[in-house]
């Protein structure tokens, strides 16, 4: 079990993926790793330069030949002194050579266990350890650069920059808690007001950079719904450039929900396809559009997918038993058909895409009003690749500025609570680079690491 206490055993992995390959390596890291290093290669080697050399087995014989390089600590990527054996990539010879660092004393490593050491050594913060994974799972390289911002440690250097300046508020706040009757000079001399406003700012400009990021990550949910037989199949492969669901003009076809991915700009989008919602004709259908309200249930955005033929749109009603938090887009499809242009348009609050699946006519425009409902940006480049425990970091300590900033509107100004707002404010900041943060979180983050990292 992963837990926030330094470790003294030395841990070992294969570092590289399962499966066969070219170069296959197996690292070890550890206070002391003398023996491991005796045993294997059987002669010291140079710090940090790589060593042609053979592995050795038991008793001598030959296990493979590779390179070696040692990295003493603390300068290493877990702060302790970490081994690497480069050998051939077959799954048989990284085997063998994993067990003899085994029988030289190494535990098997946790998966995250790795990165976890270099947090706990002070290598990387909680945000830039969570980095590294986001790099490993990155979908596209838009993903992949915002990771590799967040490794930089650019989001945790933004999140402690705002924690200085909101302890920089706590202690002039706290240092007039033993004099109450100069309370109102003490707000004019400070400006405690201006600077709880300029913090509160930032924190929004920093979680709307993190929302972005968010969306690099987990991407966005779209559920297709309408009618039977207006084309939601049909958009689906669109969308997906591939024949991904069955397309007939047999009302009905899609009995089930078929999901698929696809990447637009970067934003990972997960397509599901959904049984035609009407009343079912046989049990089997009716199964498949209970599915569809459950997928609705969890779907981030409705595309209302309906026949640019019919003048009523028939999105009407069944906008009207959607979960009302749910965004929406009408997709006007058959255009080809129905002879109208390919456009937007917005009718109160309903933003509706006239477009066709058939020959691709304004499916860019719904590519474009999918981006804008969601809140993507033009430029994706300045974002972070935020989890959603840090998102809600960063609202809970909003909320805390928000009650700090009400408490110092009262006459006289309630600076006991003041202060109890900034440092709740502060402690889930705090949380985001590991500062404060409970064993059972580290234990969850680093258990979805791979084995190996």
């Amino acid at each position: 079990m992963l837990t926030s206490a330094p470790r003294t055993d030395a841990i070992a992995a294969i570092a590289t993926p399962p499966g066969r390959g070219g170069i296959g390596v197996v690292r070890v890291s550890g206070p002391d790793l003398a023996r491991v290093v005796g045993g294997i290669v059987g002669r010291a080697l140079t710090p940090r330069e790589a060593t042609l050399t053979n592995f050795h087995g038991e008793h001598g014989e030959v296990l493979d030949q590779g390179l070696a390089l040692l990295f003493p600590a603390p300068a290493s990527y877990t702060g302790e002194t970490v081994l690497e054996l480069h050998g051939h990539g077959g799954p048989a010879v990284l085997a063998l050579i994993l067990g003899r660092c085994l029988a030289l004393g190494a535990r098997m490593a946790l998966p995250g266990e790795f990165t976890q050491r270099a947090f706990l050594n002070g290598k990387l913060d909680l945000a830039q350890a969570e980095s590294v994974a986001d790099l490993i799972d990155a979908a596209s390289a838009t993903a992949a650069r915002a990771a590799a911002r967040s490794l930089s440690g650019a989001f945790s250097r933004e999140v402690t920059q705002i924690v200085e300046t909101l302890i920089e508020l706590r202690m002039v706040t706290e240092a007039t808690l033993d004099f109450p009757d100069e309370d109102i000079e003490f707000m004019g001399a400070t400006n405690a007001r201006g600077k709880l406003s300029t913090l509160r700012q930032r924190v929004d400009r920093l979680l709307d950079r993190s929302r972005q990021g968010s969306l690099l990550r987990e991407g966005l949910d779209v559920v297709l719904i309408g009618a039977p037989n207006v084309g939601k199949s049909s958009l689906l492969n669109r969308l997906v450039g591939d024949e991904v669901a069955i397309v007939t003009p047999i009302a009905g076809t899609t009995r089930d929900a078929i999901r698929s991915s696809v990447e637009i700009r970067g934003i990972p989008l997960h397509l599901i396809d959904t049984a035609g919602l009407r009343e079912a004709t046989d049990a089997v259908e009716s199964i498949g559009i209970e599915r569809t309200w459950a997928a609705i249930a969890r779907a981030d955005l409705a595309l209302i997918v309906t026949d640019a033929r019919d003048a009523g749109g028939g999105a009407g009603l069944l906008e009207a038993r959607l979960p009302p938090g749910l965004q929406r887009i009408e997709a006007r499809n058959k255009i080809d058909l129905s002879g109208d242009a390919p456009r937007v348009t917005r009718d109160g609050g309903r933003r509706s895409v006239w477009l066709s699946a058939k020959t691709g006519a304004g499916v860019l425009l719904l590519e474009d009003a999918i981006l804008d409902v969601a809140g993507v940006h033009e430029d994706m480049e300045g974002t972070f690749l935020a989890r959603a425990r840090h998102l809600q970091a960063l609202a809970t300590a909003a909320s805390h500025l928000d009650a700090g900033a009400a408490q110092l509107a009262v006459t006289p100004p309630a600076l006991e609570l003041v202060a109890e707002e900034l440092r709740s404010a502060q402690a889930a900041l705090s949380a985001i680079t590991g500062k404060f943060s409970a064993d059972d979180l580290l234990g969850e983050i680093f258990g979805r690491f791979c084995i190996g990292k």
